[in-house]
């Protein structure tokens, strides 16, 4: 699917400060990441400026996004300062799976990106391949071109997955997502200008 050709208008949004950030550590299992480490006070003040100076949503947006609790938390307040409709939730959202490094400090990532450069299929330690992570989250536009025309559409996630799913839309290799702009807590952009 060519993004020239797609119906609807998606936005990438990623999640606001979490306290798994406060604490430095990786939050990847659902297991874990769909019951605790929400957003931090900073988060959510930060959800709430990015989405306040984005004049071009309105409450007609559809808001999709992962379960994750930190991810949950950031689509609510997204819909509840558009007035747009509940949240729709995709498990296909999800952040992507750093296996072993559960729980670990989050300066564990650059192992698995040294590894993405050379193989969108690799697996270190037990990490989800980057090639995965995009079928998934491309799936998930797939899905909404089927269901939706004509609609703005925010994908609340996370950063490696979002970054994935922008290489699909800018037609790159997955091996690249860490040459895109990074997304910062609370960042967005828009992927089929």
């Amino acid at each position: 699917m060519q993004k020239e050709v797609l119906k609807n208008r998606y936005y990438a949004f990623r999640h606001g400060e979490s306290l798994a950030n406060v604490e430095g550590i990786i939050v990847s299992d659902p297991a874990v990441g769909t019951l605790k480490y929400g957003l931090s006070e900073t988060g959510r003040r930060q959800v709430r400026e990015s989405i306040g100076k984005a004049d071009e949503f309105d409450d007609q947006t559809l808001v999709v996004s992962s379960d994750f609790k930190r991810t949950a938390e950031t689509a609510e307040i997204v819909r509840e300062v558009l007035g747009a409709a509940p949240v729709v939730f995709d498990t296909r959202l999800r952040e992507r799976f750093f296996g072993g490094w559960e729980g670990a400090s989050h300066e564990n990532y650059s192992q698995a990106w040294k590894k993405d450069a050379y193989d969108p299929d690799q697996v270190f330690n037990g990490a989800e391949s980057t090639r995965s992570v995009r079928e998934r989250m491309w799936a998930v536009v797939e899905a909404l071109e089927k269901a939706h025309s004509n609609r703005k559409i925010i994908l609340v996630s996370h950063g490696d997955p979002l970054m994935l799913l922008n290489t699909a839309f800018e037609g790159m290799d997955a091996r690249r997502h860490r040459s895109l702009p990074y997304f910062k807590t609370a960042g967005w952009r828009l992927l089929n200008p």
